[in-house]
């Protein structure tokens, strides 16, 4: 199973409160911090709700 380098590119303010926990559930806690995390269907699952703000690379 891969990895995934997740960015927050754009800001979670005036966002609903399930996609702000949803980044901070990511380990993500503030702008451009990136976190790697393994390539889950959990994990998927979070980044697909949220991928307006994200950056996501696949990494080995």
């Amino acid at each position: 199973m891969g990895k995934l380098k997740i960015t927050q590119v754009k800001s979670v303010i005036d966002r609903p409160q399930r996609q702000k926990d949803t980044i901070r559930a990511l380990g993500i806690r503030k702008m451009h911090q990136t976190v790697i995390h393994e390539a889950t269907p959990q994990i998927k699952g979070m980044v697909e709700k949220v991928r307006h703000l994200v950056s996501v690379e696949e990494v080995q």
